[in-house]
């Protein structure tokens, strides 16, 4: 996951359904992103809002 990141963005997997309503984030739907060892994951962006 770390190679399909980018510099200064928090990027979130399977925890955006835990926090997904926190109104201190915005998030950025990025689509299904290859994670080594787990497959294709549904990924975000995490920003502070």
């Amino acid at each position: 996951m770390e190679s399909s990141g980018e510099v200064g963005k928090v990027n979130i997997s399977c925890h955006y359904q835990l926090i997904k309503n926190d109104l201190y984030f915005k998030f950025h739907h990025r689509g299904k992103i290859e994670a080594k060892g787990k497959g294709e994951m549904e990924m975000y962006f995490a920003a502070k809002a």
